[in-house]
């Protein structure tokens, strides 16, 4: 039943990853379309998410928020849609690698650009990331080992490095390297993720549609 699956999200947010992990996972879900500033601060919301920000899911009771858990929740809680290795699985490993990644250094140093900030020389110890070159190098590193993050099999760590990639490559915070486009192009065009996109790009015309 969707009312199982609850997802709160904004067509304009990281809600986006959320969506196209949803796509992938197949399972039916009701969504929730909240506003920044209002409903996402309102005092039912921020019971079950302090933060107040989207994405958050709840899962037949259980709030999960932070995309990257949230890929990581669904991909447990739904292992007939294969999107993670199971455990002894020594793909295990680089799955649960790269996500982090992408969701520690990597978010924080591409934040860190978008914003004109950039780490002294001699504080980069002190930074989780160091600097983007580090971050960069690392990050092309991780996608051209195999086909997909974890080998063989796509996974929900790459719904999350994907779309971390593509949001960089795309707001120009990361370097359009060939290594980062060929990855990019093999994941993009899933069915999933073109559905995933479609409902959103929907939503974001009606929002404005409404505004004018």
């Amino acid at each position: 039943m969707a009312d199982d699956l609850i997802f709160y999200t904004h067509p304009k947010s990281r809600g986006r990853i959320v969506r196209w992990m949803l796509e992938e996972a197949g399972r039916p879900y009701k969504t929730e379309i909240l506003q920044f500033g209002t409903s996402m601060k309102s005092p039912d919301y921020l019971a079950f998410n302090p933060m107040g920000k989207v994405p958050t899911i709840i899962h037949k009771g259980t709030v999960v928020t932070e995309a990257a858990a949230i890929c990581a929740y669904l991909a447990d809680a739904f292992p007939e849609a294969g999107l993670a290795p199971l455990p002894g699985d020594s793909r295990r490993g680089p799955y649960y690698r790269w996500m982090f990644f992408a969701a520690g250094p990597v978010e924080a140093c591409l934040s860190n650009k978008a914003l004109g900030f950039q780490v002294p020389d001699e504080r980069r110890g002190m930074v989780g990331y160091g600097c983007i070159e580090d971050v960069t190098n690392a990050l092309e590193y991780a996608v051209t080992q195999f086909e997909y993050i974890a080998g063989d099999r796509f996974s929900a760590a790459d719904v999350y490095v994907g779309s971390q990639i593509g949001w960089g490559m795309m707001f120009g915070t990361l370097e359009k390297r060939p290594a980062f486009e060929a990855y990019w192009g093999r994941i993009n065009s899933r069915p999933a993720a073109i559905r995933a996109r479609e409902i959103d790009d929907a939503l974001v015309a009606a929002q404005q549609q409404a505004s004018q």
